[in-house]
């Protein structure tokens, strides 16, 4: 399997599409009674993942954005233009994936999936800056469809011309994640496939992680025995998330779930904060999200791993940041 190791290489000077494409695709027809694909991440060692940021060198750009007080299109948008535009990071031509959290059978204002407004603007601003496709996808934990409908996503991006994903077991191909915990794990292929994955979770208490924001909902881009990796999670997210590194996080906190979760149900334990976190740390956005739980970043297992892997920073006051209050 050196061929598909020696696609490394070429990563830096081909999209993540002609990588699957030329490499990967061939891999899995290759392996089609059960092998195992490698080299469909980049260096893990270096966190860089798929990353794609179009900025000049040594231009002075923002690496985080926090904006308050707004509803959700505005918030996004708000967001967006503080980083320098979605153009900074799509290209026209590219084929993007969007990774709300959609998993449960909940309505927008339970907070237990990301806000469809938030998608849609999302979607819409992708569009705008020449993507050729889009994609709205995530493993759901319950029947894809009635998740979808009911979170109000299905209905929100209808009018976009995007492509809604329901995940089909046979799309599962294994990779070689060379993870700290994680060696060899099934990844969705239109994920892997996808020039740019944008990461859209939403912020809310988790049974089990704790707290769900970026790292936890990229587990919706994987296969296999999920519940296996409960007890292991504080190193398989932060595996995950080098392995396959969204180009950008949006945290959507308009709505929070302060108790109950992953999937809560009671509005009583829902907060409106009316505020969203964009950024290309994966860690440090999901180290302001503690935040709004009143939490120490270094007490959440993944979060803490995540920086002492290289995947990015808890000190996200110490970035590139803007914060605006609308």
């Amino acid at each position: 399997m050196n061929h598909y190791k020696d696609g490394l290489n070429r990563i830096n000077g081909v999209s993540r599409r002609e990588f699957f494409r030329d490499v990967v695709l061939p891999a899995s027809a290759a392996l089609a009674a059960g092998g195992v694909l490698a080299g469909c991440g980049a260096d893990t060692g270096s966190g860089a993942g798929f990353v794609t940021d179009k900025r000049t060198t040594g231009t002075a750009v923002t690496d985080m954005v926090i904006v308050r007080n707004g509803e959700p299109e505005e918030l996004v948008r708000q967001a967006l233009q503080k980083l320098g535009g979605m153009q900074r990071f799509i290209a026209r031509g590219d084929v993007v994936l969007l990774k709300p959290n959609i998993g449960f059978n909940r309505m927008p204002q339970q907070a237990a999936n990301t806000n469809p407004d938030v998608v849609r603007e999302i979607a819409r601003q992708v569009l705008d800056a020449g993507a050729r496709k889009v994609i709205v996808f995530d493993h759901t934990l319950y029947e894809a469809r009635n998740c979808y409908n009911r979170s109000g996503i299905a209905r929100a991006v209808q009018d976009l011309g995007v492509e809604l994903e329901y995940a089909e077991e046979r799309k599962f191909v294994d990779v070689d994640v060379n993870g700290q915990f994680l060696k060899t794990w099934p990844f969705y292929r239109e994920v892997l496939a996808a020039d740019k994955v944008i990461n859209i979770p939403v912020a809310k208490q988790h049974s089990l992680a704790q707290y769900s924001m970026g790292m936890k909902n990229m587990m919706g881009v994987i296969g296999g025995r999920r519940d296996s990796l409960h007890q292991n999670m504080d190193m398989a997210l932060p595996d995950i998330s080098r392995f396959l590194r969204p180009t950008l996080t949006v945290l959507d906190a308009y709505r929070i779930l302060l108790r109950n979760g992953p999937q809560g149900g009671s509005l009583n334990d829902v907060a409106t904060v009316k505020t969203l976190a964009a950024g290309i740390d994966p860690v440090a956005v999901d180290a302001f999200g503690c935040s709004l739980f009143d939490v120490d970043p270094a007490r959440i297992g993944y979060i803490r791993t995540g920086q002492e892997v290289s995947l990015g920073t808890m000190n996200w006051q110490g970035l590139r940041l803007e914060e605006v209050s609308l």
